[in-house]
């Protein structure tokens, strides 16, 4: 990488497309070097940046773009994720005031899901299309923040077990290439999380299968036994 978007080593090794950000929000990071991309759902406030710190993964817990302290803090992606993994997180506040990702819980409705079930995550080469296939509450289990699988038969078999709790997600084509979560508190029981699963897809809307190559890609990524040690705690601290 260079100019602006120069970033550490570890953030090379570990982060998808390090920073993701459209080539218009360049100025930011000459501000933020932190700045991984952009999530926006059209007709919701959910417009945000979205930071990635692999060395400190809850900097932006409680902290704003600017890196002051914040209530609201800054979405953040899971420090866990993988060099052009398969499975990305990303975590944000369920705010009162209606700001971050508290529009995440309406997903819950199902009117409300099909009316918003497209939305993007912007990077400087392209615009990553998603299509939500669930949303439903739960407890906060370690399990939804796997991001190493032994195999692609294993991921299929974690992205299926993630989507089947909703009742009027949207159907997914194995095998899968990718699954971005989106996660926030809820309150419906004790230490709750709301999750919005969503799958690539085409310009008409269409799932995008892997092809050989990203297949063959992942059967050597997936080969690495290497423990991840950065993501412990960051769905637990959303509250």
């Amino acid at each position: 990488m260079t100019g602006p978007m120069q970033i550490t080593k570890a953030q090379e090794e570990r982060c998808p497309s390090a920073p993701s950000i459209l080539p218009r929000y360049a100025s930011l990071v000459e501000k933020n070097k932190d700045l991984f991309g952009w999530v926006r759902i059209a007709g919701t406030k959910l417009d945000y940046p979205v930071m990635y710190t692999p060395e400190e993964p809850e900097y932006y817990l409680r902290r704003a773009f600017d890196k002051e302290k914040s209530v609201s803090g800054t979405p953040f992606l899971d420090g866990g994720c993988l060099t052009e993994g398969n499975h990305y997180i990303v975590y944000g506040h369920n705010m009162k005031n209606g700001s971050m990702f508290k529009d995440v819980n309406r997903y819950k409705d199902e009117a409300y899901f099909k009316e918003h079930q497209f939305f993007s995550i912007y990077t400087p080469d392209r615009e990553i299309r998603l299509k939500a296939v669930a949303a439903y509450y739960g407890e906060a289990q370690p399990i939804v923040r796997k991001t190493r699988f032994k195999s692609q038969e294993s991921f299929d078999a974690f992205v299926h077990e993630m989507v089947k709790p909703c009742s009027y997600g949207g159907e997914i084509t194995y095998p899968a290439k990718t699954l971005y979560t989106l996660v926030t508190c809820s309150y419906e029981i004790n230490d709750a999380r709301t999750f919005l699963f969503a799958v690539e897809v085409d310009e008409d809307g269409n799932q995008i299968q892997p092809d050989d190559v990203f297949l063959q890609r992942m059967d050597e990524l997936m080969g690495d036994k290497t423990k991840d040690k950065t993501q412990e705690t960051a769905q637990e601290n959303l509250q």
